[in-house]
């Protein structure tokens, strides 16, 4: 299993337009191949700051699957407007 970490920086102000946004676009990721969890925590000191946690059957399934998709390019167009900067995102695996 992958998790994808994604710290979201939304632009103050907009983060009840941002959660709206999420609500129509979590069904787009969990519908694809590989999907296998999501959560989305929002930061307690930061208001505008979300915690975006995807968990994944493999690497590809995010990096070349939903990245590839008709449904990741609806995401975009629902969520990326609102992150200032844009978000790094990175790949873990669990340590045994």
């Amino acid at each position: 299993m992958i998790r994808e970490h994604a710290i979201l920086p939304v632009r103050p102000g907009f983060e009840d337009a941002f959660l709206a946004a999420f609500g129509s676009a979590r069904p787009l990721i969990e519908s694809m191949p590989g999907f296998r969890g999501l959560s989305l925590s929002r930061s307690l000191e930061d208001p505008s700051s979300f915690l975006l946690l995807v968990d994944w059957e493999r690497l590809e399934d995010h990096t070349v699957g939903f990245r590839g998709s008709s449904e990741y390019a609806d995401w975009k167009q629902l969520l990326h407007g609102f992150y200032s900067p844009f978000p790094d995102v990175q790949h873990f695996v669990t340590v045994p």
